[in-house]
């Protein structure tokens, strides 16, 4: 019978032939998974014995790893905010980057009181579950073009005990009749922003397993920002938000698209590699005084 240890040799070493840079790691995360003991255990109890199926399903895993199917691909989860999140091949993975999104996102919801928020391009609904979990007086929506990736946002905010919250809604950026008029506080967005011809040039994990219609931001990576820019006055209140996520070398350039629609108080804000990483501005009071 094979050892905890064993086990585990034997899965570094099946990933270390595919060429995964984190061999080691992921070897590790997958016999935590598969056998509910910590890293800490094992050591400490290296040569416990593990029972054949147990044996076997962490080889299937390994394998499907050794193929550069995404960690979170094969055991369902994924971590953004402290909370786990419910994953799978019809939504990109929540990733550590995008929690520069969320944290600036808090700091502009800040004193507000029971705050609308609009997730534009939602996928897993990380973004927006994770906001109504810290602000537990907030509401909000999901909206996405994929049906499949709704059910998984849905699945989250049931998960996360944020459903009373949180409406997914099924629509071409704001082409649903559920959208009409100024009411959300805040409006968000991690649209698709690769350029297509950079897609066939990413890493195998993303490129051959991550959904294309959550990458591809046409021909210059720009084409959701200017589409969502050109109509988010429409559905934010006055003084409230609109916020994206960006690629390292957008940020002058989405910048310059929310100037152009006459937000104020635009900033470029950096992750914490210290890329450019979040875009936002905002929408003038002064809409309000002239109503």
């Amino acid at each position: 019978m094979e050892t905890l240890t064993g086990l585990l040799k034997k899965g570094q070493e099946i990933l270390a032939q595919a060429g995964i840079e984190e061999a080691g790691l992921d070897a590790r995360l997958l016999l935590e998974y598969i056998t509910g003991k910590s890293r800490a255990y094992y050591l400490a109890h290296g040569e416990e014995c593990v029972t054949k199926e147990t044996a076997d399903r962490y080889l299937e895993l390994v394998t499907g790893r050794s193929q550069h199917i995404p960690l979170q691909h094969l055991t369902h989860q994924a971590f953004f905010m402290g909370y786990e999140f419910y994953v799978n091949e019809d939504v990109l993975i929540p990733r550590q980057d995008t929690e520069t999104l969320v944290e600036e996102a808090l700091r502009l919801l800040k004193g507000r009181q029971k705050p609308r928020v609009l997730d534009m391009c939602t996928g897993s609904g990380c973004i927006l579950t994770s906001l109504l979990l810290e602000v537990p007086d907030a509401s909000g929506a999901g909206a996405d073009l994929s049906e499949k990736a709704l059910k998984v946002a849905a699945c989250n905010a049931r998960r996360l005990q944020t459903a009373d919250r949180a409406e997914f809604v099924k629509s071409d950026l704001f082409s649903s009749e559920y959208f009409s008029g100024p009411v959300y506080d805040m409006l968000i967005s991690n649209p698709p922003y690769i350029p297509t011809g950079e897609i066939e040039g990413l890493m195998e994990e993303v490129r051959l397993h991550d959904p294309r219609m959550a990458l591809d931001g046409k021909a210059d990576g720009l084409y959701f920002y200017r589409a969502i820019t050109k109509q988010a006055m429409d559905y934010i209140i006055p003084g409230g938000w609109l916020l994206y996520e960006i690629g390292w070398d957008q940020g002058k350039a989405v910048k310059e698209l929310l100037d152009k629609e006459g937000f104020i108080n635009t900033e470029i804000k950096r992750d914490l590699c210290g890329l450019d990483r979040v875009v936002l501005g905002q929408k003038s009071l002064q809409e309000e005084q002239n109503v």
